[in-house]
């Protein structure tokens, strides 16, 4: 990892240890106002929001940032060089059922755009608070004690056994329905949370499998955003051997108008989006 980045890393075990301490303690209620996606913030949102601002504010290296909790991005340093853009805690209507949850970070260089990426990174607070960072490699760390300790590099298998498929089925293409009852019939197992981040950690730490979200009668765009949510993951699979699609595109290869842009996307191991891109090719 490169100098520059080493600051960022450490601003984000520095926000990942902060949210840990604010999901045991905070209150869980809502709050009187909505995030940018029209949906009713949680206290804890704005609170996470503001633990991860407040350190990348100390980061003279971090010139704007983004969150999925805010409308615009925000300058930080005019003579920063890092755009970083974050969803400070993504499922995090999941923890009123003590389900994991977790924080996304994309980090971009001169700009924000798949074209500028050069690192991603997520966290995951369930039973044990997990980080996984991406850069050259993809690499996993565990919260041990108050450091964070580096425990082992991951790669995804050519595929996997796990499916998780999002989005509400009544509103899926039907092509879409029958490739996802087609992974059951070959034996593929259900794992499926409602958090975009414990799934997707579940299926990277399992060796592979498919996460799906696509475009639906409800959602023509996807749900799921791209600075936020969408690009990291892309950058995560495609570093450990996986790979990240629209449905036909590499997601890595997509741009955005607005910082609010959504996409459909699937990350998995080789074997099932290659058959995600068979069949959406051969359909619309």
């Amino acid at each position: 990892m490169n100098h520059d980045l080493d600051a960022i890393f450490e601003a984000i075990q520095k926000s990942a240890k902060r949210i840990k301490e604010a999901i045991d303690v905070k209150d869980i209620g809502y709050s009187q106002s909505a995030n940018s996606s029209g949906e009713t913030q949680l206290e804890l949102d704005i609170k996470c929001d503001m633990i991860i601002e407040e350190e990348f504010s100390k980061v003279d290296l971090v010139h704007t940032i983004a969150s999925e909790e805010k409308e615009h991005a925000d300058k930080l340093h005019d003579n920063g060089r890092y755009f970083i853009a974050y969803d400070p805690l993504d499922g995090s209507s999941l923890i009123d059922v003590n389900l994991s949850v977790g924080s996304i970070f994309g980090i971009y260089d001169g700009d924000f755009g798949t074209d500028k990426m050069v690192a991603a990174c997520y966290v995951v607070y369930g039973p044990r608070v997990e980080m996984v960072f991406a850069y050259n490699k993809v690499k996993l760390y565990l919260l041990q004690a108050d450091e964070f300790e580096f425990v082992k590099e991951i790669r995804l298998n050519e595929k996997g056994k796990l499916m998780a498929p999002g989005g509400t089925q009544q509103h899926w293409p039907t092509y879409h329905k029958e490739m996802i009852d087609g992974f059951f019939q070959e034996g593929y197992r259900l794992r499926y949370s409602g958090g975009m981040v414990p799934d997707l950690h579940q299926i990277l730490l399992k060796g592979g499998g498919l996460f799906s979200y696509p475009a639906t009668t409800d959602k023509p765009n996807g749900k799921l955003r791209r600075l936020f949510e969408v690009f990291p993951f892309a950058f995560v699979y495609t570093k450990a051997g996986g790979m990240a699609i629209d449905g036909k595109q590499e997601l890595l290869t997509l741009g955005y108008n607005g910082v609010h842009d959504t996409s459909p996307c699937f990350f998995g191991s080789r074997y099932e989006v290659e058959r995600v891109k068979e069949v959406y090719s051969q359909n619309g």
